[in-house]
């Protein structure tokens, strides 16, 4: 039987027979430490989004399970553990299953290349406090979080039934409008950090975050991944007015819990990655900043959660705040303001930038500059809005075809212009006065008499 080595680092690195290597064992911890870490966040935004919107509307919230109701969460999941787990009988049930493990599992591997600090000590080892830190680390967001749309679509397909189908294809449709202009957002920080790397990007905030440089491109990206998440007033994909519960109106127990447990984490995803592009990542807010160890060492972590719990608050903010939007005025404002804006603002920023590189722009020109270009770019836009609905208010309405509540099989809503025939009505008569021999043999003059 071998000896235990008298240095406790080498025992717990397995320096024994099995001679594991020391990075293999930092990376389980790290795996294993942002795997638990997003399970807290989603037991605790759940509770802070319940609480925070029963503020907002004047109500109590969660109070009874745990103090302050903190473990109400954790009560949540073990109902739905233990509810009866019911599956549609024109399910596809293979699909049927697999939906909520394609939605769940992507949103877990997408926190692997965001930074949350910078290197530390553990076990007398360092290591950067990231799972893995990849050249094109914001691509392999985008990509991981396009899986997690398979699984919100099987689900609505798979399901064997109308309302789930219809929004399974409303979010395919909200995925692909909203990730071109997320991905254009994201194309002004490769201009200017040079690397799509999640670690060179936070580096390169070093002397000054991205939302000062690159205003618009964040506001585009905020509001692309509210579109994202299927967050209100962006969550058409689950309108309980109009499809019940969308995609995943057939799912129950730990399933409809995946579908759950996904949602909160692609929020705490997104907004990891907006502090991550935009908002210095991990590096200390001023005043803080002025403080020689604020970037170093644990701190860095705390200054990165409480940028990533402002954006959680934003969120539930949006959805105790906001009416949902029409599906048509949703898709609208995607493809005919964000995707445009984006496109002429980074032509915008790449001039810029080649004007920087070149010299032949200084900083005391770029600013006024680049304030007169952002104005002039806000004056169009509204102008081109305006005129836009000033056309449509001209255009005469088009003649469409009578209602057919039924066609193709499925019932359909009309359409604008359309009127719904009411339904047959059993005819009303008239009521007439009921004969004296019905008030129990009595004249009407007796009987009210009586009353």
């Amino acid at each position: 039987m071998p000896q235990v080595p008298t240095n406790m680092d080498h025992w717990f690195l397995g320096s024994f027979d099995t001679h594991i290597p020391w990075w293999f064992i930092l990376v389980v911890i790290k795996a294993v430490a942002a795997f638990a870490i997003l399970v807290v966040l989603t037991l605790f935004n759940i509770w802070f989004e319940r609480r925070v919107v029963s503020w907002m509307q004047m109500r109590v919230g969660p109070n009874r399970v745990g103090p302050q109701g903190l473990l109400q969460s954790l009560a949540d999941g073990v109902k739905l553990a233990l509810k009866e787990d019911i599956v549609p009988t024109n399910a596809d049930k293979p699909v049927f299953w697999l939906a909520p493990i394609l939605s769940a599992v992507p949103a877990f591997l997408a926190v692997a290349v965001i930074p949350w600090g910078p290197e530390v000590s553990i076990f007398h080892h360092w290591t950067s406090l990231q799972l893995v830190d990849l050249p094109i680390g914001v691509l392999y967001i985008l990509a991981v979080s396009s899986v997690g749309i398979y699984g919100v679509v099987l689900a609505g397909w798979s399901s064997g039934s109308t309302y789930p189908l219809l929004g399974a294809l409303r979010s395919s449709a909200q995925m692909i409008s909203y990730e071109v202009a997320m991905g254009l957002s994201f194309a002004g920080v490769f201009l200017y950090a040079g690397t799509m790397s999640t670690t060179g990007i936070v580096a390169a905030q070093q002397h000054g975050w991205y939302i000062y440089l690159l205003p618009l491109s964040a506001i585009i990206y905020m509001i692309a991944m509210v579109g994202e998440t299927n967050r209100a007033p962006f969550d058409l994909a689950e309108a309980e007015g109009e499809l019940v519960g969308g995609f995943h109106t057939e799912y129950s127990s730990l399933k409809f819990a995946l579908f759950f447990l996904a949602e909160y984490i692609n929020l705490v995803t997104v907004s990891a990655l907006a502090v991550t592009m935009f908002f210095g990542g991990w590096r200390a807010p001023w005043p803080l900043s002025l403080w020689s160890g604020a970037n170093s060492g644990w701190f860095p972590m705390l200054w990165f959660l409480g940028k990533l719990l402002i954006f959680v608050f934003v969120f539930i903010w949006l959805r105790g705040t906001l009416p949902r939007l029409r599906y048509d005025q949703f898709m609208r404002f995607g493809w005919k303001v964000l995707i445009p804006t984006s496109v002429l603002w980074l032509l915008v920023v790449a001039t810029f930038r080649q004007l920087r590189n070149a010299g032949d722009l200084d900083r005391a020109h770029a600013v006024p500059l680049g304030i007169g270009i952002a104005a002039v770019f806000v004056l169009v836009v509204v102008f081109l809005e305006i005129r836009e609905r000033n056309q449509v208010r001209r255009t005469p309405a088009p003649v469409l075809a009578a209602f057919e509540p039924l066609a193709g099989g499925f019932p359909v809503p009309p359409m604008p212009g359309q009127s719904v025939t009411p339904p047959p009505r059993r005819p009303q008569f008239a009521r007439t006065a009921a004969p004296a021999q019905a008030l129990n043999g009595s004249t009407a003059e007796e009987a009210s008499t009586d009353e």
